[in-house]
């Protein structure tokens, strides 16, 4: 019997987190879905993530959390980085860095474990340490009767991105990427069982410039003049992988993408929390 696992992409602020919250329960009653893992680097005002908004995620229906290079840019998430067992930060940063680089979570009931990495790449992404070294260790680290292992590379460039679905072909049940905020159609099946898709897209607002203000962003585009980035608003969706596993093998044996249209966002042009207007209030009084 095989398992229903969901791979949701990058959760851009209150708009993302409005939209999962909205969407996530019944299409989770509605794919029968066992395991749901969830990157959220960009949950919190659009960069980094808390430990109130994690909890969040997970009573939407969040089984584990993944982050991305805005791992440490809420330093209140560190001590949840460092004790719970259903968030991780990517593999291939500093030994040194706080977090776990892999963990295992049980599935919705219980009947079986999901070993659960991510990992930064390097192309366009700055100095961080071999990726490909870092999956060879987490896949040896990981208990050898967890079968069932997701991946979420996030990284820029898409040929790094398809590199490593075939590098880890066999050896993981899913490798999905996220950070470039756009789906890909490339979703398949490779011949030793590894479910690949280049990037599941962003969960949030979709009438934007990857979640962004369109508007702030031609700005900056078409004059060479600063803009601040605001989250938009508009047109929210969920967007990631379905892909059903066999639990005993760990063999992905369908994938299927998936985009889910959420109801308006109530609020002004752009998000409220993520931090520009507080910013402007400070400003306005000195």
């Amino acid at each position: 019997m095989a398992i229903n696992v969901l791979c949701i992409g990058d959760v851009v602020g209150r708009p993302g987190r409005k939209t999962l919250a909205n969407c996530l329960p019944e299409l989770i009653r509605q794919r029968n879905i066992d395991f749901v893992a969830c990157n959220a680097e960009n949950a919190a005002g659009g960069s980094g993530l808390t430990p109130v908004i994690f909890q969040k995620l997970l009573t939407c229906g969040v089984d584990a959390v993944t982050l991305g290079d805005h791992v440490y840019r809420k330093r209140e998430i560190i001590q949840t980085l460092e004790t719970s067992s259903r968030i991780v930060r990517p593999a291939n940063i500093s030994t040194a860095a706080a977090g776990k680089k892999w963990v295992v979570v049980p599935t919705k009931s219980e009947s079986f474990q999901v070993g659960l990495a991510c990992v930064l790449g390097q192309m366009y992404m700055g100095q961080n340490d071999s990726p490909w070294a870092a999956m060879d260790k987490a896949m040896a680290e990981m208990p050898g009767e967890v079968k069932i292992r997701i991946v979420d590379f996030h990284a820029e460039a898409s040929s790094e991105k398809i590199a490593m679905g075939y590098f880890l072909n066999g050896r993981a049940s899913i490798v999905f990427g996220t950070h470039t905020h756009i789906p890909t159609a490339d979703a398949r099946i490779l011949d030793g069982g590894t479910a690949v898709i280049s990037d599941v897209g962003m969960t949030g607002p979709y009438d934007s410039v990857l979640g962004r203000r369109k508007d702030r962003v031609l700005s900056s585009l078409t004059t060479s003049m600063p803009a601040h980035y605001e989250i938009a608003m508009g047109d929210p969706r969920l967007c990631g992988v379905l892909v059903s596993v066999e639990p005993s093998t760990g063999k992905a044996l369908a994938v299927e993408r998936i985009e889910v249209k959420g109801p308006p966002i109530d609020g002004g042009p752009y998000d409220a929390d993520d931090g520009f207007q507080q910013q402007q209030r400070s400003n306005n009084k000195r």
